[in-house]
């Protein structure tokens, strides 16, 4: 007799498990488990099967089916990177840099990361809250149902510990799954002008605030930001106060930062494009994920992206992810930044796909929960408005997600 389920995702043309244990490397990041005629039996919000239909209606009854049409059915997205919560643009910025302005230029003018901490900082909770919401909204109608999201646009002890607790609030009011990071280290704020090392003093004074709010902390280690040997200041002070630890490493320049992140076991690196290819081999033989944000490079207008392949082929854990910002990346679509890292960045469709679920799971401590279909998971799934998942790559500028589905719940319709 067959087991009761709460919900049948049925006719799959493609299903795409990703059954294999995070992380995926090398050549295992083609591997998507792959079921042609596939279902999914959901019961409490949880995955009980999922496989060929045939044999997941042996196994269980339904008391509703949800029709995929012949459609690809996957797991959601997982964003490992984001700066999603904050108030205002930088469009005056963005036109600027199109008649020949630099990022570095711009930041030294009192511009970039510093105009949104000014914007943010004189919004309203409900304003920053607003204009977050309708940021994730599109996040995830675009698929992504787990995003990791970075405080760094209060730069104080209220503003930071403010973002942090209305990031709090938008995780219990909205679909998408929210991963905190504390980056209080995102730029030196102007009332610290000349005096970096007291900042960085101030930062370490933040953490033991951040505790139950954050579960990483960041810090931005680049020219023109924060140094090596701040950075390291910062966390390993985290690290000590139990926190996690991510960083944004060799995004302009190399600094060691890739480095710093494997000895001090981070989670992830992040950006990755101007990797020397020691530290890459280091980075790759460790089991710190490599976090690529091709929407970075595209929005920058560089024609330097990230180099995927070499990451792929030294055996990194790959990941992708949007870097959703005001500054240098304003788009919320994981589907651009697959079909993106396909062109720019040298993956295949399937790595692609890999890197952003299950690697990018893996690299928020998330894999056990999410980035795949597999039993005892969560039933975060997506049908594409497709028949074949490499339209996710071949595919861009529409949104190619039919269906989104958190915990068993569809959450959103194209």
């Amino acid at each position: 007799m067959a087991c009761k389920a709460d919900l049948l995702v049925a006719n799959a043309g493609q299903l795409l498990t990703l059954d294999r244990p995070a992380p995926r490397r090398g050549a295992a990041m083609s591997d998507l488990g792959l079921v042609r005629r596939g279902a999914v039996a959901i019961r409490g919000g949880r995955i009980l099967a999922a496989g060929p239909e045939d044999a997941v209606r042996a196994q269980y009854e339904a008391d509703e089916e949800l029709d995929a049409g012949g459609r690809v059915v996957m797991p959601g997205f997982v964003d490992p990177h984001t700066h999603v919560i904050h108030a205002g643009n930088r469009i005056d910025e963005f036109e600027l840099r199109l008649k020949g302005a630099t990022y570095e230029e711009i930041m030294a003018s009192g511009g970039g990361i510093r105009s949104t901490v000014r914007a943010t900082r004189a919004a309203s909770d409900r304003e920053v809250l607003s204009q977050t919401e309708r940021r994730l909204r599109r996040m995830l109608a675009h698929g992504t149902t787990t995003a990791e999201v970075k405080s760094g646009y209060g730069l104080d002890p209220e503003h930071e510990l403010r973002l942090l607790r209305l990031i709090r609030t938008l995780a219990a009011t909205q679909p998408v799954r929210l991963v905190p990071t504390f980056l209080g280290a995102h730029a030196v704020p102007p009332e610290f002008d000349g005096r970096a090392e007291a900042y960085v003093d101030l930062v370490e004074e933040m953490l033991p605030q951040v505790r139950g709010l954050a579960e990483y902390c960041d810090v931005f280690c680049d020219e023109g930001a924060f140094t090596l040997a701040q950075t390291e200041r910062i966390l390993r002070r985290a690290r000590e106060l139990g926190l996690g630890l991510r960083v944004h490493a060799d995004e302009f320049a190399s600094l060691g930062a890739t480095r710093l992140a494997v000895e001090l076991e981070a989670a992830s690196a992040d950006h990755l494009m101007v990797t020397p290819e020691g530290d890459r081999a280091l980075l790759a033989a460790s089991d710190v994920a490599a976090v690529l944000l091709p929407g970075t490079a595209f929005g920058l207008g560089k024609k330097a992206y990230a180099n995927g392949r070499a990451w792929v082929e030294a055996r990194a854990i790959v990941a992708l992810a949007t870097d959703c910002n005001p500054g240098t990346a304003p788009g919320e679509s994981m589907p651009f930044v697959i079909a993106l890292a396909c062109r720019a960045v040298g993956l295949t469709p399937a790595e692609a796909v890999v890197a952003a679920t299950l690697n990018a799971a893996y690299s928020l401590k998330r894999a056990h929960e999410v980035g795949s279909l597999v039993a005892g998971k969560s039933a975060d799934l997506l049908i594409l408005d497709a028949e074949d998942y490499r339209e996710l790559a071949y595919r861009f500028g529409t949104n190619p997600v039919a269906t989104v589905m958190v915990a068993g719940k569809v959450c959103a319709t194209g």
